[in-house]
């Protein structure tokens, strides 16, 4: 499958000019998906950003929906990953900044939560609580999601997001380019239902020899199995044949039982083959889609860079020639502009505290401070 990218593959225009569709519907309460709501942004007060440009979401408590379709494949026997970089701009108290990969025959003109999907993967916050990474792979008409609590990122910064799913079921996290979680995807998603059915046993959990004791009925006879039927035996006379009783040796409080372990005993399982195999945990057939739907309380965050494909190292040289190459000086930049903010400010107090000072004294103090000539 060769490497599919959408979004930050094309450089805009030096110009820092921001390419904006307008929605036909502009009430901010509306719950309707806001399909034509984002907007192409260039990073103009960041000078090293010219070269990029992303999806940012425009409006507060609104639906989005935005999706790009490629030629179909299937991941069959390959390994699949996804990748974008998420931008929170507005300091995300509350909303997703996740993506949705979809079947070829996803319906893009009515793209909505119901709208069917292969994965859900990327950030989600809302409030204290929800601060997650969603990893929701689909099989057999149902959404199953990791069992694992995986920290998203809550700064204003740039961020890259790395899913990486394996034929050998395995799977990796990545933020940033550093995993975060791996494992298997057997174990780490909720599917024992879907997997194996129980077989129920009234056997105790855990055995122990010491409470092995006589049987509350010691039966002291026994029928003699090697006993058979006289030749001359008439049934109309004497009754139907039974065979002698045997007597039994006595019980001895000394016997010990033969050695029972302690263990906690594990109950066996049945392969429901009937339902899933494991090739169903990793394979999508009919890949056709990857976009937006997500709702946001606040707005202002930027997509970019997005990236599907099945080459593990181009995903990491092609994450390093995006987001590595903005990151060093995009820290430095918010680190500048919080300096001449906290300089503003200063400066503010300042004057707000002279014109307290002097501003009775003399009505053209505002006129000549302004002017340099006290």
């Amino acid at each position: 499958m060769p490497p599919t990218t959408q979004g930050g593959s094309n450089p805009p225009s030096q110009s820092g000019r921001s390419r904006t569709f307008q929605p036909d519907d502009d009430k901010e309460n509306d719950k309707t998906p806001a399909r034509s709501q984002v907007r192409h942004v260039t990073y103009e007060r960041r000078e090293p950003y010219f070269l990029f440009k992303g999806l940012q979401t425009t409006q507060n408590g609104r639906f989005y929906a935005i999706s790009a379709r490629f030629k179909p494949f299937s991941n069959k026997g390959k390994t699949l990953i996804i990748q974008y970089t998420v931008k929170h701009e507005q300091k995300m108290d509350c909303g997703g900044g996740y993506v949705k990969v979809f079947p070829a025959d996803v319906d893009q003109k009515n793209l909505n939560g119901k709208s069917p999907y292969y994965i859900m993967f990327g950030p989600d916050i809302c409030g204290f609580d929800i601060k997650k990474v969603h990893v929701i792979l689909h099989f057999k008409n149902q959404y199953h999601s990791n069992k694992k609590s995986i920290k998203c990122k809550v700064d204003a910064f740039t961020h890259l997001y790395t899913l990486v799913l394996r034929p050998d079921l395995t799977y990796e996290v990545k933020i940033d380019g550093q995993s975060i979680e791996s494992g298997s995807i057997e174990y780490d998603w909720h599917l024992a239902s879907l997997k194996t059915a129980e077989k129920a046993s009234a056997e105790a959990k855990e055995w122990n020899e010491a409470t092995d004791a006589k049987a509350q009925e010691w039966e002291k006879h026994f029928l003699d199995a090697s006993a058979s039927k006289p030749s001359d035996w008439n049934s109309e006379l004497e009754g139907d044949w039974q065979a002698p009783m045997l007597q039994k040796p006595p019980y001895q409080d000394g016997l010990k039982p033969e050695g029972i372990a302690k263990d906690v005993w594990l109950h066996q399982k049945m392969k429901n083959t009937n339902y899933l195999t494991e090739y169903d945990l990793s394979e999508f057939e009919n890949i056709g889609a990857i976009g937006l739907e997500l709702w946001q309380v606040r707005s202002g965050t930027i997509f970019d860079n997005f990236l599907i494909t099945d080459d593990e190292e181009y995903a990491d040289n092609f994450g390093k020639a995006t987001w590595g190459e903005t990151k060093g000086p995009e820290r430095e930049m918010d680190d500048i502009q919080a300096k001449e903010e906290v300089k503003k400010a200063r400066e503010e107090d300042e004057e707000e505290m002279l014109m307290r000072r002097f501003g009775g004294q003399d009505k053209n103090f505002n006129r000549f401070h302004r002017r340099n000539e006290l």
